[in-house]
């Protein structure tokens, strides 16, 4: 049974389920929701826990003998089980059915996945773990750039601080795309301003900047309509030291599938048959959808033309800066028009 990360307090109130699954790539996250549950199986008596790390050559039998084997210590225990890779192999899929099936008394189990794309979420043990009567799946979503303030603001209430909306802008900006960091500089403000409300010169005074990023998120801000946000990513991974090629492979991936679908798009293609023959995700459509919309198909390569551009600027065959250019791409395709781009 499914089970969001806001229901979980209440849930854990009401008992324990035999089996519960905490998949999720942020560690931040995921850890939180996996120590709740271990300190629920410790409030409900469950002193002894097994830990299994499930890597490539474990033997799954040790999880059947912890199925069948009575607790030498405890009435109550807890065992986990760790899929790094999220995938258990025929063996692992087997004993996990097997316990669904048939789970042992006095006993919780916690499987911690990564997140599970749609086809593996198609397989016969994941759909158990998911829809088993005897499960709880907890799927762990990123916090996006959108429902950060709103994530801070809400953790600083918990510790009974109110923060100015510059604050919170200011912080976000700070943290951005780095959510361990984020905790961490509430947890510090606590020290400064417990019971009181927490301005922006505080933060410009304490919070250090720790905001972090990938290619990924500027490709995102560029098709959001965000100028000023791709313009920050791209030069805090300059910053950081990613190289050209790298921000170069990436926004111009995105370009030739958008060059493509523009094309297929103005010959009459519905957008639907678009967006299947090139497996964009439902998440994915209303930007895919704004995007396209925004700019003629043209646009499309002339923004592939200054990418060749920026290319032969990395190799120095041609003059001027590629950050130059990479920056005149992203601002462009995300609505501002330059003019610096033939």
């Amino acid at each position: 049974m499914k089970l969001n990360v806001a229901q979980l307090p209440r849930h854990l109130q009401t008992g324990l389920a035999p089996v519960y699954v905490v998949s999720g790539d942020d560690p931040l996250l995921t850890g939180e929701a996996c120590d709740r549950i271990r300190q629920a199986c410790r409030d409900q008596g469950s002193e002894e826990r097994l830990v299994f790390h499930a890597d490539k050559n474990f033997d799954w039998g040790q999880l059947y003998d912890a199925s069948h084997s009575l607790s030498l210590f405890a009435q109550k225990r807890l065992v986990e089980l760790r899929i790094p890779s999220g995938k258990p192999g025929d063996e692992g899929a087997k004993a996990l059915l097997a316990w669904l099936d048939l789970p042992p008394e006095d006993t919780t189990l916690l499987v911690t996945l990564p997140r599970l794309d749609s086809s593996a979420q198609r397989s016969k043990w994941a759909k158990a773990l998911i829809e088993h009567q005897h499960s709880q799946f907890l799927q762990i979503w990123p916090v996006e750039a959108a429902q950060l303030p709103g994530w801070i603001r809400d953790r600083l209430a918990a510790a009974c601080i109110q923060a100015t909306p510059e604050a919170l802008e200011l912080l976000s900006a700070r943290v951005e795309g780095n959510l361990l960091a984020a905790a961490q500089e509430v947890e510090k403000l606590k020290l400064f301003c417990h019971g009181t409300q927490l301005d922006a010169a505080t933060v410009q005074q304490t919070v250090a900047d720790s905001a972090r990023y990938d290619v990924f998120n500027l490709v995102d801000a560029m098709l959001a309509g965000e100028p000023q946000q791709a313009l920050r990513i791209l030069n805090g991974l300059r910053g950081e030291g990613v190289e050209a090629p790298v921000v170069l492979w990436a926004l111009t991936r995105e370009l030739r599938a958008l060059a493509n679908m523009a094309q297929e798009v103005e010959r009459g293609i519905p957008l639907e048959k678009v967006f299947s023959t090139y497996r964009i995700w439902d998440k994915r459509k209303p930007v895919i959808t704004r995007v396209l919309r925004r700019h003629a198909g043209s646009a499309w390569a002339r923004w592939l033309r200054a990418a060749q551009q920026a290319d032969e600027q990395i190799k120095g065959q041609y003059p001027g800066s590629a950050w130059d250019s990479l920056a005149a791409i992203a601002v462009e395709v995300a609505g501002t028009r330059l003019g610096l781009l033939a």
